[in-house]
């Protein structure tokens, strides 16, 4: 990470150009880029042309741009691009419960569907140890659904910060997602708005917060991944609106 990044400052000359492919995505776009050679060697322009747009997506799916996570200790940042489509309040997964997880009590659950469109790279929402990586094979539904959290597969992530305070977030594959990849393992230690996982193509992730915390985003709202800020730990919006 460059030091402008670090200090959240800009700099220098501003530019737009192309994110780079996440290394998972370089053999995806190798193979299709091939084909497309090879239609297009034979002259299969009714193949060469479509396949040649399939490459583009391909590599598009798999950028990986460069965030900068706003400053804040205690930020709650999204884990993922996408459309806000779930707030609730659920019981934790048996997988991120327990005293030495989120506990039993309904927590505040932020989903945030992934289309195919979106940048598929997932962050964590805060600083801290990774505690758990719970992966579970499961069903292939559509991941807009209420039920993928407990019936797709999925690969569950437990954060700890150094001062105990802990955040749940889960990968869910999707009708289209077939791999769910972990960059994290058990004991690492992880910015805020670090990349920790993959999913391809087309999926959600879930956040869950911690008690007496609420989100301050909106079911319809997008996120982009590291950037948006979904909740501030110990702000209880819901309570303050309440008592306003």
């Amino acid at each position: 990470m460059s030091k402008q990044e670090l200090t959240n400052r800009g700099g220098g000359v501003t530019k737009w150009s192309f994110p780079p492919v996440h290394p998972e995505g370089r053999k995806f776009g190798l193979i299709a880029g091939a084909l497309t050679a090879v239609f297009a060697f034979m002259a299969w322009e009714t193949l060469a042309w479509p396949m040649a747009g399939v490459t583009a997506w391909t590599l598009a799916f798999f950028r990986d741009p460069a965030r900068t996570t706003p400053t804040g200790e205690n930020f709650v940042v999204a884990p993922a691009d996408g459309l806000v489509t779930l707030i609730e309040k659920v019981p934790p997964p048996p997988e991120l419960g327990g005293a030495e997880g989120l506990g039993e009590e309904p927590l505040t659950r932020v989903s945030i569907f992934m289309s195919v469109f979106d940048v598929h790279i997932n962050r964590t929402p805060i600083a801290g140890t990774i505690k758990r990586v719970v992966y579970i094979a499961g069903k292939f539904l559509n991941a807009d659904l209420d039920k993928a959290s407990e019936e797709n597969e999925r690969q569950h992530f437990l954060v700890e910060r150094s001062d105990g305070v802990r955040i749940g977030f889960t990968q869910i594959a999707g009708l289209v997602a077939r791999r769910i990849l972990s960059f994290v393992k058990e004991g690492d230690m992880v910015g805020p708005g670090q990349r920790v996982g993959l999913i391809r193509f087309g999926s959600r992730v879930d956040v869950y917060l911690p008690v007496g915390t609420s989100s301050r985003i909106i079911k319809g709202q997008r996120c982009v991944a590291g950037e948006t800020i979904i909740a501030e730990l110990g702000v209880d919006n819901d309570l303050i609106a309440i008592n306003a």
